[in-house]
């Protein structure tokens, strides 16, 4: 079995609650969780399905290189 490393981002949802999950490498790998830690759950499976599909389908599997960070910044304007 292989490993690989992804960069989730959390979108909150402020209206409804919980989180929508986007995998930036894997287009269109989304997902949702009530929760932080159920959010990151279901990315997890979200994951393993994506590149199952892929591995069936004799489709490469995109590994992500280099990790995007994000940071928040207050900027006076």
């Amino acid at each position: 079995m292989s490993k690989y490393e992804y960069t989730i981002i959390l979108h909150p949802d402020t209206e409804e609650g919980g989180y929508t999950v986007t995998v930036p490498a894997l287009p269109g790998c989304v997902t949702q969780g009530e929760t932080l830690e159920e959010a990151i759950a279901m990315a997890k499976d979200a994951i393993r399905l994506y590149i199952a599909t892929l591995v069936d389908e004799g489709e490469p599997v995109p590994e992500e290189q280099e990790h995007p960070q994000a940071i928040i910044i207050n900027v006076a304007a």
